[in-house]
């Protein structure tokens, strides 16, 4: 019955086959940019007509417009539950009191365009029972053409089993149908591999399932899009969902490390905060053109991954004009120093290189090497070319640290601060400094200067940091500075945030890792839960741990993707817990858990899933600074992906 129900109405009966949308079709030859709703407002009263407008304003007045933002999209909830008696789709009059044509012609009068959404099946997914567009696409499409709309997102709730190609090829062919150019969003989750069909049905589709505002979800989401790089092009791209910059979930730094990404990744950038009352620094990050310009580059690569080892990533995108966009990506909870070269990015070998930051908006030339210490859950994005002018720009020098910013109060933790000159030129009359907190001692032990670096040499000092006794644990900044001047005499300043971590040494025996302090944690779904299961996206909704029926009284849960570090100071021994897929998803759920003593990883399990009992996970930690439990996901995506750390207890 659903499925005859695709035909199209009799009235407006389907034209033969249609030509199914292509690059040819000159829509969505480069991501498509601008605004969805439903990230910042869900199905809240706050998403109405006047919301619609204030963004096309926002667009326009902020210099948005002018960066390449273009659509104003509707998500779910603009509609009445039921259809009128004609069986057409009814705007909701307390939300749109004009209706959506009148939306649109607003929207367009501002030089922009309009988005909506539908669901390819009987209803949307919004639990308030909205129409669907399963057996009624040719009316609905027609519907949506004739109030202007430019950009259809089609959703894949209550699809009745129905195919999932045949769903949105119906839907594709329904609006060839009105004529009028609509760029087609498919938003099947990626359950059905779309990248492997849809090239030749919608412009761009979705990969994952719904990205949140918070680290482990975008982490996760990005893990899944990365490998699909060689499905997409102009008029046909992966989409890892929208943007959740300036929703307040994540850092700066973190957003930065999103919009990057997302950017390197050629995809479809969709603000998904509310531009009415962000900060300026979200416009900063969403405004970033030189970021945009390598999301919006028109050969259309997807950038493609150099290296990932220890949570380092290196992903190289080809620009039309030769250069290649290197994104240098730190996932780990602390700086890294992360590497690649221009040969290894796609280059071909010459003398030297222009590299420009596209954060700094500065332009250094370096001998080859393509380096940074990238802050925790930092993203250093830079546009990489061998050109004849590479000696107009100073060297590019990399500023690190070597040694753990780990300090217990009273005790002088030893660092060790690097100036290299990665440039082809000199770096003269070089100067480092590391300042702290106030009451802090840092204190240099060997040479803060040097007269001269030439190409691949470095500045290297010793630094004793003190943090006072009865520093209370936590996090604290840290600034590593360093200037030089180039052969030009141009001086040339970098800063270098960083984090110390007052820690307190873990007590002796064996103790519960759902009462210790940790370092950090990261989870894909809400915050990770102490002596619960993860619950729900809240704090503190979680339920007992429960393995296979049986219940633990303490431990952690988490969802994929997960990491939560414990402070060991070389003190313990042993870390165990019975580890298994949490009974709140029910039959979903598969993970992988993983324990790490530092930089190694120490003890790991197969895939899990719920139809399995608990497993006993056993490591040997000996010596090691930190200890790192991690759950990933069982390779099929995140989706229910509760992980439970019963019983975890480390013996020191």
């Amino acid at each position: 019955m659903c499925a005859a129900g695709l035909a199209a109405p009799a009235a407006t009966a389907a034209p033969a086959a249609p030509a199914a949308p292509t690059v040819d079709d000159g829509l969505a030859l480069t991501p498509p940019m601008g605004f969805n709703n439903w990230n910042s407002t869900h199905c809240r009263a706050e998403f109405n007509e006047s919301m619609v407008k204030g963004i096309a304003d926002i667009f326009v007045e902020r210099g948005l417009k002018d960066a390449g933002y273009e659509y104003v999209n509707l998500d779910d909830c603009w509609a009445l539950p039921s259809r009128d008696t004609n069986g057409k789709l009814v705007p909701d009059p307390v939300r749109f009191p004009g209706g959506i044509k009148a939306v649109a012609d607003y929207v367009h009068s501002k030089g922009l365009k309009l988005g909506i959404y539908t669901s390819a099946g009987t209803k949307t997914c919004n639990s308030a029972g909205f129409p669907g567009s399963l057996g009624h696409e040719y009316s609905d499409a027609q519907q949506f053409a004739d109030w202007g709309v430019d950009y259809l997102k089609y959703d894949n709730c209550n699809n009745q089993g129905v195919d999932a190609k045949l769903r949105y090829t119906t839907m594709r062919d329904a609006l060839r149908a009105t004529g009028r150019p609509i760029v087609y969003s498919i938003c099947e989750w990626g359950e059905n591999q779309p990248w492997e069909w849809a090239a030749d049905v919608g412009h761009l589709w979705r990969t994952t399932g719904d990205i949140s505002d918070n680290w482990g979800s975008m982490l996760s989401i990005l893990k899944q899009n990365l490998p699909l790089a060689p499905h997409a092009g102009p008029g046909r791209w992966n989409d890892p969902d929208m943007l959740e910059v300036g929703n307040g979930g994540m850092t700066a730094t973190e957003y930065r490390s999103h919009f990057s990404m997302w950017a390197i990744m050629a995809a479809p950038l969709l603000i998904g905060s509310d531009l009415r009352s962000v900060s300026e620094e979200t416009f900063e990050i969403l405004g970033n053109r030189e970021v945009i310009a390598v999301d919006q580059d028109p050969l259309g690569k997807q950038g493609s991954v150099v290296s990932s080892s220890g949570g380092r990533w290196v992903v190289a995108k080809e620009m039309r004009d030769g250069s290649r966009a290197v994104a240098l990506f730190n996932e780990t909870g602390s700086a890294q120093r992360i590497t690649t070269s221009a040969t290894a990015v796609g280059l071909a070998s010459a003398d030297a290189y222009t590299l420009r930051d596209l954060w700094q908006h500065r332009s250094y030339n370096t001998a080859g090497t393509i380096s940074a210490t990238v802050p925790a859950h930092g993203t250093v994005l830079l546009r990489v070319r061998a050109d004849g002018r590479w000696a107009q720009h100073p060297p590019a020098v990399e500023v690190g640290l070597e040694g753990s910013p780990l300090v217990e109060a009273g005790k002088a933790a030893n660092l060790t601060s690097t100036v290299t000159d990665l440039g082809r030129t000199t770096a003269r009359r070089v100067s480092v400094t590391l300042t702290g907190p106030e009451g802090w001692s840092v204190r240099p032990t060997s040479p803060t200067t040097s007269p001269a670096l030439p190409t691949g040499r470095s500045l290297r000092t010793e630094w004793a940091v003190t943090a006072p006794e009865g520093t209370p644990s936590g996090s604290y900044g840290l600034t590593l500075r360093a200037g030089y001047r180039s052969p030009a005499g141009v001086r040339v300043d970098s800063a270098l945030p960083l984090t110390a971590t007052v820690v307190t040494p873990p007590p002796a025996g064996t103790s519960g890792l759902g009462d210790l302090p940790w370092l950090s944690a990261t989870n894909g779904w809400g915050p990770a839960e102490r002596n619960t299961s993860n619950g729900e996206s809240d704090a503190g909704d979680g339920n007992p741990i429960t393995i296979g029926g049986v219940v633990y009284g303490t431990g952690l849960g988490v969802h994929a993707e997960s990491a939560v570090e414990y402070y060991a100071g070389g003190a313990c021994e042993t870390v165990t817990a019975q580890v298994g897929v949490d009974d709140e998803e029910g039959a979903d759920g598969s993970v992988a858990f993983e324990i790490w003593a530092d930089g190694t990883k120490a003890a790991s399990t197969g895939v899990l899933t719920n139809a399995q009992p608990a497993q006993l996970i056993t490591a040997d930690v000996t010596g090691a600074q930190v200890v790192r439990l991690v759950v990933t996901d069982g390779g099929d995506g995140v989706t229910s992906d509760h992980g439970d750390w019963a019983q975890a207890r480390l013996s020191c």
